[in-house]
C-alpha cells in the first residue's frame, strides 16, 4: 500500500447510486479531483453491483475516508481501501 496515495477504492456500492451521489458523499471528507463509477450512471448493461474511484487532492482524505468502511449507503454496507495511483495507469482513469 502506498502511504501517499490520493485515490480510494470503494466498492459494494448498490446499483442504483449514482456518481452525483458518491461525489456528495466523499465530498465532505476532502477535495475531489477525480470521481469515476463502474459500470457508469448511463450503463446500458445490468447492474448488481458498483465499484468507485475517488481522487482526493490531499492524501490525507484517504486515511479519513476509510472510517466510512461498513457505513450502509443506499442499501448497501461500503467498503473503502487505499487505490495505488498506478494501478489505474494503464487504464488512462488517473
Amino acid at each position: 500500500m502506498n502511504s501517499n496515495t490520493h485515490v480510494i477504492q470503494v466498492t459494494n456500492v448498490s446499483p442504483s447510486t449514482t456518481s452525483e451521489q458518491m461525489r456528495t458523499l466523499f465530498g465532505f471528507l476532502g477535495n475531489i479531483e477525480e470521481l469515476k463509477l463502474f459500470p457508469p450512471d448511463d450503463s446500458p448493461l445490468p447492474v448488481t453491483s458498483r465499484v468507485c474511484f475517488v481522487k482526493f487532492h490531499e492524501a490525507e482524505s484517504v486515511g479519513v475516508s476509510q472510517h466510512l468502511t461498513n457505513t450502509v449507503f443506499v442499501d448497501r454496507a461500503l467498503i473503502v481501501v487505499p487505490f495505488a495511483e498506478g494501478g489505474l495507469s494503464h487504464c488512462e482513469f488517473f
